[in-house]
């Protein structure tokens, strides 16, 4: 069968599909020193990890999205509404307090990383018709990612997504456990049944759908149920999402475009250009950061800079709008996304 490859073989194995394996094996052969790295060089993890992979990706949107010539002309009510309905959803959000609004971003930022997932399978499933084959596909990759959080709403965990407590709300609920264990693991061994049927049957596989499925079961069930570590859990998270993002956005929306298409952008379709994109994502990421940094959480640098109380719940919500307008326009900016041979 021909492999529906989103750019070719190898680009896709080191940027999209390969991040889980790799960060898991580097976990096991180095687990410790990992550890040590986190508490001698806890800011340099979250400079690489937070800032320069999580943040970054999300900037990387702008390329597909406002950097893109005529693309906010097309339909101005999204492109500029979705803003400002981040920052009012946020404000409105913040009146109910801190913890409800990191709780209903967090539960936001979830959505968002589980249908990125889909979003792949479905990608890499392109030339599949629909069948009950396609269907066991959508319900394992959504087993893999909701199974591992509902197992942490309900288990305690030494690693946050933004807040502590943020997913407090769910542990006076009954024991679910082990009903979605049982169901989780059922899902697990049908896929893997029927896809060992498939290429027994077809002589064929879809590589890069079946790799992309199986990074996102190793992936998410490391990083939240096996491993209790904070690091771990960021390694895995943020780089088996990150990555694979940015990547896609830098094949899609540049190196497979002519440069017609590009207009104006043909600048960081060369060689030296993916260190531009790099270098463009980097700095919105870093100075995104930086005014959290010294504006709220003083945590990894501080200038003493005082925000009063009130001010909070103006700035914070505003602070979130690029995280916030990334979650929503990820909704609609890859719903019927074009052809890729």
């Amino acid at each position: 069968m021909k492999q529906p490859w989103i750019h070719n073989a190898k680009t896709d194995w080191w940027f999209i599909l390969s991040p889980p394996f790799l960060v898991l094996l580097i976990i096991f052969l180095f687990q410790n020193q990992i550890q040590g790295l986190e508490n001698h060089y806890s800011f340099y993890t979250w400079l690489f990890l937070i800032v320069f992979v999580d943040v970054a990706h999300v900037y990387s949107t702008l390329f597909k999205t406002y950097f893109v010539k005529g693309e906010v002309q097309k339909n101005k009510l999204l492109y500029l509404g979705i803003p400002v309905v981040s920052w009012l959803l946020g404000m409105i959000l913040f009146q109910f307090g801190s913890l409800t609004f990191w709780s209903v971003l967090a539960l936001v930022a979830v959505f968002h990383f589980i249908r990125q997932q889909y979003g792949f399978m479905r990608i890499y499933a392109r030339f599949e018709p629909n069948s009950w084959s396609k269907k066991i596909d959508e319900i394992a990759v959504y087993a893999a990612t909701i199974y591992p959080m509902l197992y942490w709403f309900k288990t305690p965990r030494a690693f946050t997504w933004f807040v502590s407590n943020e997913f407090d709300w769910f542990k006076n609920l009954p024991n679910y456990i082990p009903l979605i264990t049982i169901a989780y693991v059922t899902i697990l061994i049908i896929w893997l049944f029927k896809t060992v049927f498939e290429v027994f049957k077809t002589k064929t596989m879809n590589i890069p759908k079946t790799t992309l499925i199986s990074g996102t079961f190793l992936s998410w069930y490391f990083g939240i149920v096996y491993f209790n570590n904070d690091l771990l859990f960021t390694l895995l998270n943020v780089i088996s999402h990150g990555i694979p993002y940015i990547a896609l956005i830098y094949i899609r929306e540049i190196q497979q475009k002519e440069n017609s298409q590009l207009n104006g952008m043909q600048i960081f379709k060369s060689f030296s250009g993916i260190f531009l994109f790099i270098g463009v994502i980097l700095f919105f990421a870093f100075l995104e950061e930086f005014l959290w940094e010294t504006l709220v959480w003083n945590e990894h640098f501080s200038l003493n800079v005082v925000v009063s109380e009130k001010l909070f719940q103006f700035l914070v919500p505003l602070l979130v709008v690029p995280q916030l307008t990334h979650y929503l326009l990820d909704g609609f900016i890859w719903r019927k996304p074009k052809k890729v041979s």
